[in-house]
Order: C-alpha cells, then structure tokens, then sequence
C-alpha cells in the first residue's frame, strides 16, 4: 500500500489551517478539548449509521477511513499490466485455444474477484455475448455492493454536525440550569456547550465525506478497470488476434502507456 501525497496534503493543510487558528488566538489550548463533548458526537453518528445500514456495512465503512489516505490500487501502471495480461493470454488462445489458458495461467490469490471470476468464465467455455453479459452484470453488482461503505460515510458525514447541534443544546440546558442567577459563568459554559458542534463540522469535514468520496473514486477506477476487462475477455472469447485487442485495449490508457509490441 502506498500513501497518496495528495491525500496526506490536504488533511494535513486542514488540520494545520485549523491548529495554527487557535495556536494564533490563545494560550489555553486545552478549552477544545472535551471527552465528553467528543463521545456525544460519535456515539450519536455511530447510533445513527448502526440504524440505518447493517452492521457489517458499518464496519466496512470505518474501515475505510483508515484507508483515505492510501493511493488507489488502479491507476495508469496496474492498466498497463491488465492490458499486457489479456494480451499475453490472446497469444496463448490463438497459439494453444482456450482450453490451454487453465493449464498454463495461474491467477494469484490477491487478484480482485472480478478477473478470477471472469477468468473461470472464460475457460468454462461461455463466449461474445454470454460471456459480456455475465462480466457486465457481475461488474454492476460488485460496483453497488461496495458503494454501500460510501453511503454509510456520507450518512455519518450528515449525522455528525447534527448531533454536535443536539450535543450543544444539551449543554446549554445544562448551563442554565445550574447558572441559579449567576450569569459570570455563562462564556465559558457556552464555550463549552459549542464544542460539539465544533466537532461535528470538523468531523464531518475532514473524516467522513473525504473518505466516502474516496470511496466512490476508487469503486469508479474498479469500475472502468473492470470496464476494460470485460472488453478485452471478450474479444479474447471471440479469438480475436492479439493486434486486434491490442488496438481495443490502447483506446482505454494514456497514449504514453499504449503498446505497441505486437508484430503488424
């Protein structure tokens, strides 16, 4: 796994952004902190999304928050692998036939579902169509079912500044409730009071919605991935030449990462 720069950028130019405002406007550093404001807002936002999806879903979805900062596993040097595959496997159908791929290709265990899954397709005979269909419907449902972590995000992007709100007005209620007359104290209770909404913005700013934007990035680069796959497996199905997939495959990846090794 390899961190993406980018990512690592901007949380840190938000957290600095957000430390350097308060580094430059007081001493007392330690009035935004508050355990107790800080569990109001997860343990609603958590409440909520546990209400809303199934809890597998949730897990899934925090789990991916540890991943917001990780690079994408597709981008133009997987492409260019995926492409050289189907075209080293188009070389061994023309030379051998089909059947020869089982015997002679092996699918290492960390590769996606989709090509594994595709792959077995292929050699269990299904072809053109039949086979296009069964990859496009399959590409569809793995798409949606992993769009489900960005939903639970995005829910709990939405949740936490609500629930910073209520944390807030329970602490106003609080505070006027003990003040008994004595309105010196009001500042710093309201202070007080306004860090749950502080934290439902921050949370929601710079946790949830980042990574269930990265999310939906990285299931759209599966998804084109998988788009590309499916159209070199089927014209490999069809026992088009290794030159004419080589042309189809070029169409989808940057011109500097096209080949042109096939003899013409």
């Amino acid at each position: 796994m390899h961190i993406s720069k980018s990512a690592l950028i901007g949380f840190l130019l938000g957290i600095s952004l957000f430390t350097s405002a308060i580094i430059l406007n007081t001493n007392n550093f330690f009035m935004f902190f508050s355990l107790s404001s800080l569990l109001i807002v997860l343990g609603g936002t958590l409440a909520s999304a546990m209400m809303s999806y199934e809890g597998r879903n949730v897990l899934l979805a925090l789990k991916e928050l540890g991943y917001t900062l990780i690079a994408s596993k597709v981008n133009p040097n997987t492409l260019y692998k995926d492409v050289g595959t189907l075209i080293d496997w188009s070389k061994i159908a023309r030379q051998e036939g089909i059947v020869r791929l089982e015997n002679t290709i092996m699918i290492p265990e960390h590769e996606l579902n989709f090509l594994k899954q595709s792959y077995l397709y292929l050699v269990n005979g299904y072809s053109g169509d039949k086979l296009k269909n069964l990859m496009l419907h399959q590409q569809q449902y793995i798409y949606e079912r992993n769009l489900v972590q960005a939903k639970v995000l995005l829910t709990m992007a939405s949740s936490a500044p609500a629930f910073g709100m209520v944390g807030t007005l329970v602490g106003l209620i609080i505070m006027l409730n003990s003040m008994e007359g004595d309105y010196s104290q009001m500042g710093t209770g309201l202070a007080v009071a306004l860090l749950t909404t502080l934290y439902g913005v921050l949370l929601a700013q710079l946790l949830f919605k980042p990574a269930a934007r990265k999310v939906e990035q990285k299931q759209d680069l599966e998804f084109y991935r998988n788009q590309i796959l499916i159209e070199g497996l089927t014209l490999l199905s069809e026992g088009a030449s290794p030159l004419i997939i080589e042309d189809a495959m070029n169409a989808y990846i940057e011109p500097r990462y096209q080949f042109n090794r096939t003899e013409r």
